[in-house]
């Protein structure tokens, strides 16, 4: 299926490891060129095999948080590829900043999961509107959900998704597309770091895996970069102002398919 994304110039954030990654591959795969902004430094090779000799990859190894670090990001994308076709906000950690951990935290976590969403589009809006191109923001179920003891988290993606429908209206006009994924139990690094904190991991993750209807098991990092990819291609051009769940039925069926 041609998805008409070769030779298309993606900026993707966090894309080097765990969902990133996964979305990072399957663009390549379409033929897509890669502006990847990371803190995670990847073996290229491994990462997305062949593709700068194929296609094209901008690897920028940065800590977003701070305006100037997201402008810099658009700036060297533009300077190496003359233009920017989609945006992917990927980047971003459950990282407990909870109601407990008081201001500061919050805004910190604010400025690691939101505030760069924000500034990336702001200061790509206009090659966007050059090219006509799309977002995609990667979400968490947790802006749904509500999950305990990560209100940094929770309020950040929560403003995501608010921001997806927000833009969608605000970018119609200029036939800009924006679209949200929510991923909700996904077995990436993180989630794996994680399970291995609880007192008995095989348990908790068994326990975890009851609670999605679909399968009794966790998502891959693939199903989610499909969908991802999708909504970043052609054959979605007439879908915007959507936030769609690729989660197994986790978040939205009855609590009788939920329960294991």
């Amino acid at each position: 299926m041609e998805l008409g994304l070769s030779g298309k110039v993606v900026l993707i954030t966090g894309g080097a490891s765990g969902i990133g990654a996964a979305i990072s591959e399957m663009l390549a795969a379409e033929g897509a060129v890669l502006a990847v902004a990371s803190r995670v430094t990847p073996d290229v090779e491994a990462f997305v095999p062949d593709m700068a000799r194929r296609h094209g990859l901008l690897f920028m190894d940065v800590e977003l948080g701070r305006p100037e670090a997201a402008e810099r990001v658009v700036q060297e994308t533009i300077d190496a590829y003359g233009r920017i076709d989609v945006l992917i906000n990927n980047a971003g950690a459950n990282d407990g900043a909870s109601l407990a951990a008081g201001p500061a935290a919050f805004r910190a976590s604010l400025e690691s999961n939101l505030l760069h969403v924000f500034d990336l589009a702001h200061y790509a809006l206009a090659h966007l509107k050059a090219s006509g191109g799309n977002i995609v923001n990667v979400s968490s179920k947790v802006a749904d959900t509500g999950q305990g003891g990560t209100s940094g988290y929770a309020a950040s993606k929560g403003g995501i998704n608010a921001l997806t429908r927000e833009w969608a209206v605000d970018l119609a006009p200029f036939g800009i597309r924006v679209n949200a994924v929510v991923p909700a139990e996904v077995m990436t690094p993180l989630y794996t770091n994680w399970i291995r904190t609880q007192p008995n991991p095989h348990d908790a993750l068994k326990a975890i895996e009851r609670a999605i209807p679909l399968g009794r098991r966790m998502t891959s990092t693939r199903e989610v970069a499909a969908m991802v990819v999708f909504l970043a291609s052609e054959l979605s051009s007439h879908t915007t102002g959507q936030i769609i769940h690729v989660d197994g039925g986790y978040v939205h069926l009855d609590r009788r398919c939920t329960l294991g």
